[in-house]
């Protein structure tokens, strides 16, 4: 018995017999795991077996009486189903949950036994790599319009693009009725015009109806002043006018007002400045009070400033600018042109008075000479007619009867 107890499993076991010499109690092993020959399971051991019977009996019961315990049969389940169907017909709108997004597009969870799916191109109106751009995460609760479905599994596709699509026709119907002016993006364009990107829709804008004369390739990704022309959801037609629009642009354009502009090119004569989509000359002598021998030294493609409205020819479209009425002291485009910046409206608006002064004071000179056409000048400066109730040359002095 000692010597079996010596070789099992390599445990050192003391021999049991009685010439065997006992150790002290603090070099005394824990009780040995074998018990007359066999291991006893430990308290962790003892519950993984438990848990592997009982997975055992469940995998016995799954196999012989899968029904047992269940309250309702398959064929409950299909009706069950059935009754809390929804209206998946082409065309009607259905709310889901993203519960996945693949590079391809996304899975919508619509509480139904159907599959759907949102592909990546009907995510949104514009062109995405991948349906995250267009804010589609898992969670995401949104309305989507089922635009098909697949015959092989029978799994719904559904749209974005094709409601938000609805959604940006009606508010170019409503800004086409409320003539307003919005601003479009070109994107193309061909011999016949541009395409521009307004709300989400692509619109066309003829070269007619282009206030400059340009090509497509230099007005693309630039950003247009627009008007609707024609909007025609059925045909899916967006006609567009810049034209119309810089018209009224331009009408709101005052002599000695003050605009923010941006320097396109520059010439020998001058410099070209956008302010808002119309094209000024800002011209060489009108930069500053000192001579300009060299444009590019005071100004350079892509500089913003403030500049002044001198004249402007509706009929040629063509404004004419300038700084050199901003500067606070003579040279100072040339020297400080961020004071020049700082100080424009402030300058503008000395400007103006003076302009005023100016106007009064020729009309003060034309009543002087010109007495005769019965004209006064108010205390605004304002030429106007006499008053009926002054007092005229011709009339007789009152009498005392």
């Amino acid at each position: 018995m000692a010597s079996l107890a010596q070789h099992v499993a390599g445990l050192p076991c003391p021999p049991l017999s009685g010439a065997s010499r006992r150790r002290p109690a603090a070099q005394r092993r824990p009780p040995s795991a074998l018990v007359c020959g066999t291991y006893a399971l430990t308290k962790d051991e003892r519950e993984r077996e438990r848990m592997r019977q009982v997975f055992d009996d469940a995998s016995e019961r799954c196999r012989t009486a899968p029904m047992e315990g269940v309250a309702f049969s398959p064929d409950d389940l299909d009706t069950a189903v059935e009754s809390t169907d929804i209206d998946t017909e082409i065309g009607s709108l259905i709310k889901g949950t993203v519960f996945m997004t693949t590079s391809n597009g996304a899975y919508i969870d619509i509480q139904s036994k159907s599959t759907a799916f949102l592909p990546l191109d009907e995510a949104c109106l514009l062109d995405i790599d991948n349906v995250e751009e267009a804010g589609i995460r898992p969670g995401l609760v949104e309305e989507f319009m089922i635009i098909d479905e697949n015959p092989g599994d029978e799994t719904l596709i559904l749209s974005l693009q094709a409601i938000q699509q609805e959604l940006a026709w009606e508010r170019c119907r409503q800004l086409q009725a409320e003539d307003v002016v919005v601003t479009g993006k070109v994107i193309g364009g061909n011999k016949g015009g541009v395409v521009a990107l307004v709300d989400g829709l692509k619109g066309f804008v003829p070269f007619s109806q282009v206030s400059s004369k340009t090509t497509a390739e230099e007005l693309l990704e630039k950003e247009l002043p627009l008007k609707f022309v024609e909007v025609d959801e059925e045909q899916g037609r967006l006609v567009l006018s810049n034209r119309k629009a810089m018209a009224d642009s331009q009408a709101q354009l005052g002599i000695g007002s003050v605009v923010l502009g941006t320097v396109e090119s520059l010439k020998p004569y001058g410099a070209f400045i956008d302010i808002g989509g119309i094209n000024g000359l800002l011209h060489v002598s009108q930069i500053s009070h000192d001579r300009v021998a060299d444009i590019s030294t005071v100004l350079q493609p892509g500089d913003t400033l403030k500049v002044m409205i001198l004249s402007h020819d509706r009929e040629r479209g063509r404004v004419s600018l300038s700084t050199k009425k901003l500067e606070p002291t003579p040279g100072d485009m040339i020297r400080n042109p961020k004071l020049v910046f700082e100080k424009a409206d402030e300058m503008a608006q000395i400007f103006r008075q003076r302009i005023a002064q100016a106007e009064a004071m020729a009309r003060a000179d034309m009543l002087r000479f010109q007495p005769e056409s019965g004209l006064t000048l108010s205390s605004e400066g304002i030429l106007g007619p006499l008053s009926s109730d002054a007092p005229s040359e011709d009339s007789e002095e009152p009498t005392d009867e």
